[in-house]
C-alpha cells in the first residue's frame, strides 16, 4: 500500500520517494533507497533517504514501503489501437475448439445490431483438434446473413463467412493469388473462407471505418490497460496518419498517461509526413513518430513466414513474402533519405535475410554507425545471419512469450536443425546484438510480468517443459529487465530520458510488491503492480482489498 505523508503547503516542489529498494538499471549506481524528482517529473537526485531528506528537507515525501521501485517498464512492440479494439470486439484468444469459438461468437454477436458486420480476432487453429483452417462454412450456419471476419491471433490470416466474401468486389475463385498474400481454397478452386496476410486487404477493404470517437477510445482502453500491467511506455508498431492524429487529439487534452513511440506504418501517408515535416514529437512529450514499420514476410503459424526451405510440415511451401525484395529495399532506402529509422517486420530465416540486405544496400558503409534500425520478432535467422545483427548495429526487437506460445508446433514448422537458431535470444544477446523486449500485443497478453517469465524460463503457464524449452536460449532476469527498460528506450532513441533512474531523466517507474531480481524466476508472472507512475504522477494505483 502507498503511504505518502504529510508535507507542508506550498513546499511540494521536489517529491523525495522512499523504498526498501530502488533498482536503477543504472550501472554506476545500481541500487537506492530513495529518489527526489521535480514537478515537471524529473529525476534531481538518487541516493540514501537520509541523504536526500537531508537535501530536500521541505519536500513532499512519498513512503512506499517494503517494496521495490523499478524503471518504468517500456514494451518495444505493441498494437495499442488493436487492444483497446478487442474489447470491443469477439474475443476467440484461448479457444481450444472451433465450436467454443462459435459459441463465443453467437454469445457476443446476441448484442450487436442487425446488420452489423460482426469483428473479432485471437482464433488459433493449432489450439484445435486436428490445427487445420477453419472455412466459411463454419460460420455460415450461425451467421447466414451478418457480415462476420475474424482475425488470426497474430493478426496474419482472417476467416470470413459468405455474407462478407460476397462484399469483395472481385471474384476469389480460381487460381489467382494476390501479391504477398494467399487466399485458401477448395479442391474446385473456390475461396475457404481464410486469408493469409496481405490477401486480408481484400475483406478489410469492405470493413466499415470506425469513426473518430470509437477510434480514440480503442486507443484509450489500449494505453489504459497498458499502464494497469506496469508500462509507462510503448512502442506502437504501424501506425497510420488517421492513428496518430488520433494520438494528438488525446495528447492535447493530456488524456494520454504513458509514452507512446509511433511507428508509421509502411510506405504510406505517415511516413510521407515525416519526409515532408521531419521526425515528429509532441510538445507534452508523451508521443513521438521517428520510425517507419514495414514488412517482410508474414507469421509462422499461418505458414506465411519466409523461409529458405520448404515448411518441414508442408512440403512445396516456403511461406510469404509481403513486399518484392526490390519494394523493400526502396522503401528501406527512401526512410534513410529521410532520416527516419527502419524497423521491419520479419520472422522467417528468408524474410530476415532479406531484410538484412535490404539494410546493408541502404546504409552502405554506414552500415555500423548509430542508425538504430530494427527487426521486429527475428524469429528465425540461418546461421549464417545471426551474426549480422550485431555487425551491422541492427536491434533485435523481440517478443519471449511468442517463444512460449509456439512451442509446441515451431518444431513441426521448422524441424531439427532451424529450430536451433529460432526465438535465438542468448544467442543474439551473446553475438553483441541489442535485446529491445516486448509482447506484440494483442497476439500476445499485454502484460509485461509474462514476458519477464518467459524470457527467463521459456516454460509455459504450467512451468512446462521441466528446465525450459531449449533452455539454452534463457536470459537472466536482469537481462529480461534490461529488455524491457534500457535497451528498449534505447531503441526508441530515448536512452536520455527513460529506461534507468538517474539524474536528469523522466521518473517513470513502477513500484512493485516483490524484487524481481531477487525471487525465483518462476515467480515473476505472479509479480504484484502496485502502482505505475510517469513523470512522477501515478498512472494506475492497485485497488486496496
Amino acid at each position: 500500500m502507498l503511504l505518502p505523508l504529510a508535507a507542508a503547503a506550498g513546499a511540494a516542489e521536489v517529491t523525495v520517494l522512499t523504498a526498501t529498494r530502488i533498482h536503477t538499471m543504472d550501472a554506476l549506481q545500481p541500487r537506492a533507497q530513495a529518489m527526489a524528482f521535480d514537478e515537471g517529473g524529473r529525476i534531481l537526485s538518487v541516493g540514501s533517504g537520509e541523504a536526500l531528506l537531508r537535501q530536500y528537507p521541505d519536500a513532499r515525501r512519498l513512503d512506499v514501503g517494503n517494496v521495490t521501485v523499478i524503471p518504468g517498464l517500456i514494451d518495444a512492440h505493441g498494437h495499442v489501437a488493436g487492444l483497446g479494439l478487442n474489447a470491443m470486439q469477439a474475443d476467440l484468444a484461448g479457444a481450444t475448439s472451433k465450436d467454443e469459438a462459435l459459441q463465443r461468437l453467437r454469445e457476443f454477436a446476441d448484442d450487436l445490431p442487425e446488420g452489423v458486420w460482426l469483428l473479432g480476432r485471437g482464433w488459433d487453429q493449432n489450439l484445435w483438434p486436428g490445427k487445420q483452417f477453419p472455412t466459411a462454412a463454419d460460420l455460415d450456419a450461425a451467421f447466414p446473413d451478418r457480415p462476420v471476419w475474424l482475425r488470426r491471433v497474430d493478426g496474419h490470416a482472417g476467416w470470413a463467412n459468405s455474407a462478407a466474401m460476397a462484399l469483395v468486389e472481385r471474384d476469389l475463385a480460381g487460381d489467382w493469388q494476390p501479391d504477398g498474400g494467399k487466399i485458401e481454397r477448395d479442391g474446385q478452386g473456390r475461396p475457404s473462407g481464410v486469408f493469409v496476410d496481405a490477401a486480408m486487404d481484400l475483406v478489410d477493404a469492405q470493413v466499415p471505418e470506425l469513426d473518430d470517437a470509437i477510434a480514440e477510445r480503442a486507443l484509450a482502453l489500449g494505453m489504459q490497460a497498458a499502464v494497469e500491467h506496469g508500462l509507462t511506455g510503448v512502442h506502437d508498431a504501424g501506425v497510420s496518419l488517421a492513428t496518430l492524429r488520433h494520438y494528438q487529439q488525446l495528447a492535447d487534452r493530456g488524456e494520454m498517461p504513458l509514452r507512446i513511440n509511433a511507428m508509421a506504418a509502411g510506405d504510406g501517408d505517415a511516413l510521407a509526413m515525416l519526409c515532408r515535416d521531419g521526425l515528429y514529437q509532441h510538445r507534452a512529450g508523451h508521443l513521438q513518430m521517428r520510425s517507419v514499420k514495414l514488412f517482410a514476410d508474414g507469421a509462422l503459424g499461418s505458414r506465411g513466414a519466409a523461409l529458405l526451405t520448404d515448411y518441414s510440415d508442408d512440403h512445396g511451401n516456403r511461406g510469404l513474402l509481403m513486399a518484392k525484395p526490390e519494394q523493400l529495399a526502396e522503401a528501406t532506402a527512401k526512410a534513410r533519405r529521410c532520416g527516419v529509422q527502419v524497423a521491419t517486420h520479419a520472422i522467417g530465416d528468408r524474410g530476415n535475410r532479406v531484410v538484412l540486405d535490404a539494410y546493408a544496400q541502404a546504409l552502405g558503409n554506414e552500415v555500423g554507425g548509430d542508425h538504430r534500425w530494427r527487426i521486429e520478432h527475428a524469429q528465425v535467422l540461418s546461421p549464417a545471419d545471426l551474426p549480422r545483427l550485431a555487425q551491422m548495429g541492427v536491434i533485435a526487437s523481440m517478443q519471449p512469450t511468442h517463444a512460449t506460445s509456439d512451442m509446441p508446433w515451431a518444431g513441426d514448422r521448422l524441424g531439427p536443425q532451424r529450430i536451433e537458431t529460432a526465438y535465438a535470444w542468448r544467442e543474439l544477446r551473446d553475438s553483441g546484438a541489442r535485446l529491445a523486449l516486448g509482447s506484440d500485443f494483442p497476439v500476445e497478453s499485454v502484460d509485461p510480468r509474462l514476458g519477464l517469465y518467459s524470457a527467463t524460463t521459456r516454460t509455459d503457464a504450467d512451468g512446462l517443459p521441466l528446465g525450459g524449452w531449449q533452455p539454452e536460449e534463457k536470459l537472466t532476469a536482469f537481462e529480461a529487465l534490461r529488455g524491457f527498460t534500457l535497451d528498449a528506450a534505447y531503441a526508441g532513441f530515448d536512452e536520455d530520458e527513460v529506461g534507468s533512474l538517474e539524474v536528469g531523466k523522466r521518473a517513470d517507474f513502477v513500484v512493485l510488491a516483490q524484487d524481481p531480481l531477487v525471487i525465483d524466476p518462476v515467480q515473476l508472472r505472479a509479480l504484484q503492480v502496485l502502482a505505475t507512475y510517469v513523470d512522477g504522477r501515478a498512472v494506475y494505483t492497485a485497488p486496496t482489498e
